[in-house]
């Protein structure tokens, strides 16, 4: 079944169990020529409670899609995800996670696949609404539909879905998710990147786009009501109430004062000792029955209990600072000896280091994905080993997590890097994160601020950035600055601000409550931008300004040619161009528009290969004088090499102003001459003189 909306002059269809007709739930979104297929399937069994809910989400891009082969050589399928999908994949998975029930322990999958892409309409947006209608009209418990919109501002204009092209030039970028809860609009997800911008900029963008989140939320409980299966009804979770009485008997006091110990290491000791003691009391009492997974459970609920309570009645946080208090920051600079460009960062526990690389043009990323194709210039890469939070791990290549986190911060430092023009180095950033108790992907963007400084990159400031929470029950709400780990997983929001003094460059936020109102939206950004900017208070007394490159990195000499000589500097099979590579170890990278970029750790050779490449592209002018090798001699005269492959031929009338019987008796092959240039004709030859020293 077919349903449509015009949303801001674009056509939206849905249609819905057409195609994935034995998963619970699916729909097929189209704008344009772009479609996706999103499916929703929930597990016929329960599985064991893990203490978490089972919710995997898979967005699959398709070369097909876009009418690509793709794929490298020996290799045509799709292999594993590119970036861009992963993010896509992070950004439903953060939307709709909040909005299952916490007592479904069936696995629920969703799987978007991007069918077909017109090169216009993103499909990120589209995968969004697919995913909140397939789950709407299922029969997997789910509290949606949910709105998704994404809203650009280009010349001070908002645009609603903006095309690829109208995305290129603009200073701000965001996606909304919103929904209605107890007939009241929420938000509850933000993802976007922005150029510097206040925080009144984002909430307009905010107010432009909530009528259009609205009717996407009316349309699709439009289609619900219709064709929307019966909700499968879930057993409300069983509460053994005298269990919780014994435990409370048992621990008395002594959890909530060790949940409140401003030391995590002592805190998480005696909490562990704790929850040891409490596993004992159990076994011993009842030695038939598992009571320890409840009570367990029961423990983790108390500690969002103590963190509510804590905040909401006595303003009191888990390590005694105040609401809007950020941890103490420490920075610092050059902190390895070899490496072009370090940064450390900490706040509190959380410390991440950062190590800038700088390379030559061609170092550059090649992405050609079905979305994307480019050559990416400005990289940043997040680590996040086990010891980082104390505990053992399997080593594997970057997760999810990593990735969102790498991108987070690159988003946040991209609208500081210096165009190529003014900057030809490819830059890539490696943060470590070395101890992580909460928001270390703000920690990663200030850490890799710092080393870009540092490198001697021309950035004009420092980025910083800072995750805001939330406390809220059904009455009111508080807001934290700089949360940490418990606050984290105990509270309702995890609101990312990154940016200078002069704004806004990446916003990030979820919850794990029904969403945020517009009034805790702005309070929250108030809040962060005073956070940030006691951040970077810190952070420019260690460095303000870019110092002077390292010793060890590569420096890049750049000289514009005339593009017809590009072919002259590459030579026949490259033959020229791998010459000079071998004879003086520079690197060369050379542009269709005649821009040639040298780029060698040793300026001596850096040196040596720009004259080489001048001397192969330069002119011979008439009535200069040149000095050349005598590369070959002939009955009629002699052929001189004055510039780099360029020969001219001295005629034998013009070796002497005597008569020359013998071209040999005047000149040697392999000698060194100095000659005039008398002439040049349409075609480039070169007529010389012999000039006696």
């Amino acid at each position: 079944m077919k349903f449509n909306l015009k949303l801001d002059g674009k056509d939206i269809e849905i249609e819905t169990n057409s195609l994935a007709e034995q998963a619970n739930g699916s729909a097929l979104v189209r704008c344009g020529d772009t479609m996706v297929l999103a499916t929703a399937v929930m597990d016929k069994q329960d599985r064991e409670d893990r203490g978490f809910f089972p919710l995997t989400v898979e967005y699959q891009e398709r070369y097909y899609a876009a009418g690509k082969i793709g794929g490298g050589r020996f290799m045509k399928r799709e292999a594993r995800p590119s970036d861009e999908a992963t993010l896509n994949a992070r950004i439903i998975d953060r939307s709709i996670r909040p909005r299952f029930p916490k007592e479904l322990t069936k696995e629920v999958q969703i799987i978007t696949t991007v069918l077909s892409w017109d090169g216009e309409n993103d499909p990120d947006v589209l995968s969004l609404i697919a995913t909140s209608t397939a789950l709407s009209v299922s029969n997997i418990p789910w509290n949606g539909p949910l709105g998704a919109i994404r809203v650009c501002r280009r010349d001070n204009q908002f645009i609603l879905n903006p095309n690829y092209e109208e995305r290129k030039e603009n200073d701000m970028d965001i996606m909304f998710v919103g929904l209605y809860e107890k007939k009241e609009f929420v938000i509850n997800m933000i993802e976007g990147g922005c150029k510097e911008v206040d925080e009144k900029s984002i909430m307009d963008a905010y107010d432009f786009g909530e009528k259009y989140i609205k009717k996407l939320l009316d349309f699709q409980k439009e289609i619900q009501d219709k064709i929307g299966e019966e909700k499968y009804v879930l057993e409300p979770a069983k509460k053994d109430i005298e269990l919780e009485k014994e435990i409370n008997d048992f621990l008395g006091d002594k959890y909530e004062k060790a949940f409140f110990q401003k030391d995590k290491a002592k805190k998480s000791k005696d909490i562990e000792n704790l929850t040891k003691e409490l596993g004992f009391f159990l076994d011993e009492k009842y030695p038939e029955d598992d009571k320890k997974k409840y009570a367990f459970s029961f423990l983790d609920k108390e500690g969002d209990r103590l963190v509510h309570e804590g905040v909401l009645k006595e303003n009191k946080r888990v390590d005694g600072r105040k609401l809007d208090e950020v941890r103490r920051i420490i920075a610092d600079v050059s902190v390895l000896p070899r490496t072009h460009g370090t940064g450390l960062f900490s706040r509190g526990l959380t410390k991440s280091l950062s190590i800038l690389t700088l390379g030559s043009p061609g170092d550059q990323q090649l992405i050609d994905g079905m979305e994307v194709n480019e050559d990416k210039r400005f990289m940043h890469h997040y680590n996040f080993p086990p010891y980082s939070v104390g505990e053992t791990g399997f080593m594997r290549g970057p997760g999810r997590r990593e990735i969102g986190h790498g991108l987070l911060a690159e988003k946040a430092l991209t609208p500081l890097i210096p165009s190529s023009e003014e900057y030809p180095y490819t830059i890539r950033i490696v943060s470590e994160i070395l101890s992580s108790n909460g928001s270390s992907s703000m920690a990663s963007t200030s850490s890799s601020a710092l080393a870009l400084m540092d490198a001697g990159v021309p950035i004009k400031r420092l980025v910083t950035g800072v995750a805001m929470g939330l406390i809220k029950d059904d009455k009111e709400y508080k807001i934290l600055a700089d949360i940490q780990g418990p606050e984290d997983h105990h509270g309702d929001m995890d609101f990312k601000v990154a940016g200078t003094r002069e704004g806004i460059t990446a916003i990030q936020m979820d919850v794990k409550i029904e969403g945020i109102t517009r009034a805790i939206m702005e309070e929250t950004l108030k809040m962060a931008k005073k956070a940030r900017y006691s951040i970077l208070d810190v952070m420019e007394k260690t460095i303000s300004k870019p110092a002077e490159p390292s010793k060890y990195a590569p420096r890049i000499i750049t000289i514009t040619i005339n593009p017809s000589k590009i072919g002259e500097i590459i030579g026949p099979g490259g033959k020229v161009i791998n010459k000079i590579i071998d004879e003086t170890g520079a690197q060369i990278d050379i542009e269709d528009s005649g821009q040639v970029f040298v780029t060698s750790d040793n300026s001596e050779s850096a040196e040596k290969a720009v004259n080489w490449i001048k001397g192969i592209v330069e002119e011979a002018e008439i009535g200069k004088i040149y000095e050349g090798e005598v590369k070959k001699i002939m009955e009629f005269g002699a052929f001189v090499e004055v510039l780099p492959g360029k020969d001219g031929l001295i005629h034998i009338s013009k070796l002497s102003d005597k008569r020359v019987e013998k071209v040999g008796d005047i000149v040697k092959e392999g000698e060194i001459v100095s000659v005039k240039v008398l002439s040049i004709d349409a075609q480039g030859k070169i007529s010389l003189q012999l000039i006696k020293k």
